[in-house]
């Protein structure tokens, strides 16, 4: 009998929503995303502060009244895959220093140095995914 590669024997999980493009929607985001980690039984961070700082950029960049931006996880063998689509694909992320004194500006610092892997797919016009892999 032949024997299965071990990618193809484990299962595969994914977990998906589509939310408003609101500050209560990328909360949303971060609290249904920790609740599937931990139903999945994986690690919460630092997948929870991953995928609060792609949700609020999706929020705070990319945001169309009336288009909402959708959170995908799923984990294939050890990784995990967070993916925020939204429709602003005109605007891409760029990692930037920001002022010492700035309230903000440090989500993609924060995910560059927690993710293995982040990088930015585009769609469908207008869509754009950003995406971050973690290994587990």
């Amino acid at each position: 009998m032949k024997q299965q590669p071990p990618e193809l024997t484990t299962p595969v999980r994914n977990f998906s929503v589509q939310l408003s493009p609101t500050p209560r929607g990328a909360r949303l985001a971060r609290l249904l995303a920790t609740e599937q980690l931990r139903s999945w039984g994986l690690p919460l961070d630092p997948a929870r502060q991953v995928i609060a700082e792609l949700s609020a950029n999706a929020v705070a960049h990319a945001r169309i009244p009336g288009r909402d931006f959708r959170l995908l996880l799923y984990v294939v063998a050890d990784t995990l895959r967070i993916e925020v689509t939204d429709t602003r694909d005109d605007r891409l992320p760029t990692p930037r220093i920001p002022a010492p004194e700035s309230e903000s500006g440090r989500g993609l610092l924060i995910v560059d140095a927690l993710a293995d892997r982040w990088g930015v797919t585009p769609g469908l016009p207008p869509r754009k995914t950003v995406w971050a892999e973690l290994t587990l």
